[in-house]
């Protein structure tokens, strides 16, 4: 039998003992604690090197394959390679759409009629540039966008970050689990306080005592309750030569309502808990393949980057087709019949319930249901994700309770505090305009640090940002800042 060395700092003697300990345990027959063995071994040539530029390392398979690469190979149905491509950009791409967004959608759409559709066509590079940028740090470096920051920059400025965005997220949890419960009670007569502790139980259970690949299943079929917004879209009947030179010719408004609601629209598309769930969740997709150190699971290939954007295209596109149609719906009922006055997704939806024979109402319903309890635990899960990479404590969904307990800690304590101010009589509304707020401050720096990330090669080596890339990522970031100005402008107007 041959061992080789290479680049351990391992004395000759220390080579020879080890060599002769799994000849003598091969042996014996011993072959599992010899293989443990040289795994050790590996992993230490595996440290030796994590300086060098990413490379993909081999690991041993989880579940038959050690890459979704692999994966996609090995499968020959057209149809299930399909769905083995859609992973993390879909599901960041679904979870944008949450109650508290879709309630910001209809506001527009019943406010300001079609205006603002063309909105949706704007966003959908710049939404696309940056969660591919994210995906790709994700999968380069190994680490979520948190624990990069932490390892490469100032320490303050992440603090200050990961503080906005977990008071940013359980708000928006909380309106969120208060959504649903309030779009059950339009199908059924149970009253919404009754709805509210059942609702985050199920989704806590789901988190704490279900596996990332179940969850990551469990969030996919949740993504086909979007389509409801699609179809009450069509149940509204709108006037299709307006809709379309809406879509194409934008429309500027220097009235404030209309700046609010267009800052609006820009803080919920390209939200910040986004930017940190799209690199988490390509991290654990490399875990669940057997990837589970960082030198592991540093660098990315040609064709697992290529998945990843058809992935992260796919998730965005589905994102700005459902805000496209949510404005569309509301535009094409609420405004046309005068009824302007809602505050929420689910006013849009009792207004609509004597329009369009009711159908327009169901859909609606029916899709505030599924992307709340798509979007609650994306929120709490992004607030786990930034603690524990921040503090360097242990994380992710494939970790069990006992050893990871400052993260299921943070989900449990965000799922409490929104469940709490569904009853303390704190106007949702007035809690959603303060995260949206906080968003707002947050997202221009944190894009900032991500586009230097993504052009940082001690970080991603060869994977750094291409021209056009960095043109969209930019951009995303200078309108964002131009949003955060507006916000200022147009306070209290």
């Amino acid at each position: 039998m041959l061992v080789v060395f290479t680049g351990v700092s391992l004395s000759q003697n220390q080579k020879l003992l080890i060599a002769a300990t799994i000849r003598a345990l091969q042996s014996k027959k011993f072959d599992i604690i010899a293989r443990v063995i040289a795994s050790e071994t590996r992993m230490a040539q595996s440290n030796q090197t994590d300086e060098l530029p990413p490379v993909i390392p081999q690991s041993e398979p989880a579940g038959g394959t050690a890459s979704l690469e692999a994966a996609m190979v090995s499968e020959k149905n057209p149809v299930k390679r399909f769905f083995k491509l859609l992973g993390p950009g879909l599901i960041t791409g679904a979870s944008d759409d949450d109650p508290s967004g879709i309630g910001t959608y209809a506001v527009a759409g019943a406010g300001f009629g079609f205006a603002t559709l063309w909105t949706a066509l704007f966003t959908l590079p710049l939404m696309v540039a940056v969660q591919l940028t994210c995906a790709r740090i994700g999968m380069v470096s190994g680490m979520g966008l948190a624990a990069v920051l932490r390892r490469h920059y100032a320490r303050n400025l992440l603090y200050l970050t990961v503080s906005g965005l977990v008071i940013a997220n359980t708000i928006n949890a909380g309106a969120d689990i208060g959504a649903i419960a309030a779009a059950i009670n339009l199908l059924v007569p149970v009253p919404i306080a009754v709805l509210v502790v059942p609702i985050a139980l199920i989704i806590l259970a789901l988190q704490i005592w279900g596996s990332y690949r179940l969850i990551a299943r469990t969030f996919k079929w949740l993504v086909l309750a979007l389509f409801a917004y699609v179809g009450s879209a069509f149940f509204a009947r709108p006037d299709w030569l307006a809709v379309i030179k809406a879509t194409f010719i934008p429309r500027l408004s220097f009235d404030a309502a209309f700046l609010a609601t267009l800052v609006a629209i820009f803080g919920t598309t390209i939200s910040p808990y986004l930017f940190f769930w799209q690199a988490d969740q390509e991290v654990e997709e490399e875990i669940s393949f057997g990837r589970v150190t960082r030198a592991q699971r540093r660098g990315a290939s040609d064709a697992e980057i290529k998945y990843a954007r058809w992935d992260v295209y796919l998730g965005m596109f589905l994102s700005n087709l459902v805000m496209y149609f949510i404005i569309l719906a509301t535009a094409a009922t609420l405004f046309k019949t005068g009824k302007t006055n809602i505050q929420s997704a689910t006013d849009a939806a009792e207004a609509l319930r004597p329009l369009a024979h009711g159908a327009a109402s169901l859909m609606l319903a029916v899709g505030l249901i599924g992307s709340g309890f798509l979007a609650v635990p994306v929120l709490t899960g992004c607030n786990a994700y930034a603690v524990c990479e921040a503090l360097g404590g242990r994380y992710g969904f494939n970790q069990k309770l006992r050893r990871a307990k400052l993260f299921y800690g943070v989900i449990i304590g965000s799922t409490l505090i929104g469940v709490l101010l569904n009853f303390v009589g704190i106007n949702p509304i007035r809690a959603l305009v303060f995260a949206a707020i906080i968003n707002g401050f947050l997202a221009p720096p944190l894009l900032v640090a991500i586009m230097l990330v993504a052009n940082n090669r001690q970080i991603m080596g060869d994977r750094v940002n291409g021209r056009w890339t960095n043109i969209l990522g930019w951009t995303t970031t200078l309108v964002m800042f131009v949003a955060a100005v507006a916000l200022v402008l147009t306070w209290g107007q």
